[in-house]
């Protein structure tokens, strides 16, 4: 996405952030309340469920952006946490904590989109409201807050195409797709598709069970062994946890081929730099770590979510329409680091340009 565009999208989130701040500021004001801040005497209970910590985006930004909104809402709220480790039963049994402490709201990011349809209806049967954060889970779900992951896949897709350009001949590529049990891996690799079908030859491709990076490590070395490391032009991974696997198997086969990514994560941000990663994705946490906590306190306090704060809707796996908010993501490739993660305070330059990485720092002119 060039300069233009993505100035214009972020400008669109935070104008849709701003009318939600609003519209919670007007209904505070009429009830005596200060805009900006919970007017409720009571304190609001709101529990956070994320799905994992292998990927670095959810302990190091989403978590304290969540709680940092809703603290800027509800000053006096309790926000109770949980990480389910990547365990679909685990997470279950932490709905039945959240709800046996009277949480009114769970934001909720499934580990299993599927699986925790049960708990999600124990909490609307309980009266507990749930905000869907980054994946859709299934059930009667009540708000949801995510990326446009069908563009996601088709951006990385079209990057794909662009990076092997006419260096496909007969050679294949590999797709690496995320976990079967991720709702969000199959709008990726419904996007990629689209994108790629007709323009590159799929050699091998995988599903891989809980986004583990020594899976998609193992499903590469397996791909390029039966492709034939000399027909291989390029690989499709769905995150840049599984693209860290991938490039270690690319190079112990001596390969340097275009290679995806998502997430805008640390090391996929230095492996663009030496051009062992091709790009990623970058998805701006604090407009969604935002939206959501708005959503959580605008429900906590017993209101319905406005057009402002929730414009469109989505349909989930068991049929529910959820008002939601899609953001739009962008590319982020070697040429806007500096205008993307950088700018954006997502890491500064000092964290990416370490000594390893110094003299690719200064080729691209971020030294």
């Amino acid at each position: 996405m060039n300069k233009a565009l993505r100035r214009t999208a972020l400008a669109t989130t935070v104008a849709a952030l701003a009318l939600a701040s609003a519209a919670c500021g007007s209904a505070k004001q009429s009830s005596g309340g200060s805009a900006g801040a919970s007017s409720s005497t009571a304190a609001l209970k709101i529990g956070l469920l994320l799905p994992e910590s292998k990927t670095t985006r959810y302990e190091q930004f989403d978590r304290p952006l969540i709680e940092a909104r809703i603290k800027q809402l509800a000053p006096n709220a309790t926000i109770d946490y949980y990480n389910a480790n990547q365990d679909a039963t685990q997470q279950q049994t932490q709905v039945d904590t959240a709800l046996t402490k009277g949480d009114q709201v769970l934001i909720l990011d499934a580990v299993d989109a599927k699986a925790i349809q049960s708990s999600v209806q124990k909490a609307h049967d309980a009266g507990v409201k749930v905000v869907a954060y980054d994946r859709l889970a299934q059930g009667p779900v009540d708000a949801y807050v995510s990326f446009d992951n069908h563009k996601v896949g088709e951006l990385q897709g079209q990057a794909l195409v662009a990076a092997v350009g006419a260096k496909s001949g007969s050679g294949q590529i590999i797709m690496i797709n995320g976990s079967p049990t991720d709702p969000n891996a199959a709008d990726f690799k419904a996007g990629a598709h689209s994108a790629i079908d007709g323009k590159l030859k799929i050699g091998k491709e995988y599903d891989t069970p809980n986004w583990d990076p020594n899976n998609a490590n193992q499903e590469a070395s397996a791909a390029i062994t039966a492709i034939g490391s000399a027909n291989v032009v390029g690989v499709y991974s769905a995150n840049d946890g599984m693209a860290a696997g991938i490039a270690t198997a690319l190079k112990s086969a001596n390969l340097s081929v275009p290679l995806t990514g998502q997430d805008a994560q640390l090391d996929a941000v230095q492996r663009i730099l030496l051009n062992t990663q091709t790009m990623s994705i970058y998805k701006p946490y604090k407009p969604e770590a935002d939206t959501a906590g708005t959503m959580a306190v605008t429900l906590a306090e017993g209101k319905a979510l406005a057009a402002s704060i929730a414009p469109t809707t989505a349909t989930n796996g068991s049929g529910t329409t959820v008002k939601a908010v899609l953001i739009t993501p962008t590319v982020l490739t070697k040429s806007n680091i500096k205008t993307t993660v950088v700018a954006d305070g997502l890491y500064s330059v000092q964290q990416i340009c370490t000594p390893d990485y110094a003299s690719a720092c200064a080729a691209a002119g971020l030294s």
